[in-house]
């Protein structure tokens, strides 16, 4: 079965992508807690992040500490907030949300995002 998270992968759905290898793939997130919440994704098409093997795993975290480093320096946030809730898609995913206080961590700030406001973005990011 093919998740939303495969197509954008495999570019059957179009996204912003922030970071790419043979991995991970990660995007910002159309609905975002806070500018450049990103979504960092395995590429192998696992519903539980925690049942990932262990060397897949580890890829996936080393690159979660990489793209959490362009995130904050880009985006000159404080830090960036990590959440792991995996309930709404079957494939695993980890939120990467820069932020400058705990209170910018919340799922109810969350609303749709723009296309000029992604693209901007985007391009502050990977720019």
């Amino acid at each position: 079965m093919s998740t939303i998270f495969s197509k954008i992968i495999a570019g059957e759905i179009p996204s912003y992508k922030i970071y790419e290898d043979e991995y991970v793939f990660a995007f910002l997130d159309i609905n975002p807690v806070q500018m450049g919440h990103t979504l960092l994704v395995p590429k192998k098409e696992v519903d539980y992040l925690f049942d990932l093997d262990q060397e897949t795993y580890a890829r996936v975290m080393e690159r979660v500490q990489f793209v959490e480093e362009i995130l904050r320096v880009k985006l000159r946030s404080k830090r960036v907030g990590l959440v792991v809730d995996g309930y709404l898609i079957p494939h695993a995913h980890i939120h990467l949300i820069p932020t400058n206080g705990p209170h910018e961590i919340n799922e109810n700030l969350a609303k749709p995002a723009s296309k000029e406001e992604l693209e901007r973005v985007h391009k502050l990011i990977t720019g």
